[in-house]
């Protein structure tokens, strides 16, 4: 029987408070559905050390980089804070970006969910916009800011390994952001889009690593099985390939 692919989490991260310690924790949703797909998750505090992280890095087969309620920092962009803005803290932000570089150097296979799949642009020279609806001509509604059960429609780009999970045309997903794509990275490819023209979706243009992004969320409680199927296709590749099993002949 051959083992289950091992996937690493980084975690949502607190500074201390006056009255609280510091705290790491994470949305279950994440490492349910890394089990429910077949992998055994492993989540990673946000080291301070490379080698430690690299060391993490080497021990699995897949890293989902998770998304964050808050945003990465706009200033550190270049950008104008958005009335909207709320910066996730710096360790967070500097961990995610660290883990991000060495998981893209080291070619570890990588689902980014949410400000995951932003922070992966980031790191690899790609731009953000502080918010889609200021941004984009005919925005649609990316974030309910009562509900979290907010879906959309995504046209799916025909090629892609979106195109491979899903087929062609449309699918509805969950939404819950107002940061989004702006330029994308030369090492990606869009994979999704909305009407508005925002990224709902992208993926490596390389061969020796898979990299898919995300916009919505296949770990939050709105998800449907069909979002779940991204999960899936990420497992698959970050499993090992079956041995072949050679074949000898008895002829003479």
């Amino acid at each position: 029987m051959s083992s289950k692919p091992i996937i690493g989490l980084n975690c949502d991260f607190r500074p201390a408070r006056k009255e609280a310690i510091a705290l790491s924790w994470i949305n279950t949703g994440y490492y349910d559905t890394v089990t429910a797909g077949g992998g055994i998750p492993l989540i990673a505090p946000p080291y301070a050390d490379d080698n430690d992280l690299r060391q993490f890095l080497n021990m699995v087969d897949g890293i989902v980089l998770t998304g964050c309620k808050l945003d990465i920092d706009p200033v550190r962009l270049g950008l104008e804070p958005h009335p909207a803005t709320r910066v996730m803290p710096q360790r967070r932000e500097d961990f995610d970006r660290r883990l991000a570089k060495m998981a893209r150097d080291l070619r570890v296979p990588v689902l980014a969910i949410g400000s995951g799949m932003q922070m992966m642009n980031v790191v690899c020279g790609g731009s953000l916009v502080t918010d889609v609806v200021e941004s984009f001509p005919k925005a649609l509604q990316h974030r309910d800011t009562v509900e979290d059960t907010l879906r959309h429609v995504i046209e799916i780009v025909p090629g892609t390994k979106m195109d491979d999970i899903y087929g062609p045309g449309e699918i509805r997903v969950n939404s819950d952001h107002h940061m989004g794509i702006g330029n994308l990275a030369s090492t990606f490819r869009a994979a999704a889009t909305t009407a508005d023209g925002v990224i709902e979706a992208y993926e490596s243009v390389s061969d020796d690593w898979f990299c898919l992004g995300v916009q919505f969320h296949p770990e939050n409680e709105s998800a449907s099985a069909l979002d779940m199927q991204v999960v899936e296709a990420f497992l698959d590749a970050c499993k090992e390939p079956e041995p072949q099993l050679l074949s000898f002949s008895t002829a003479a």
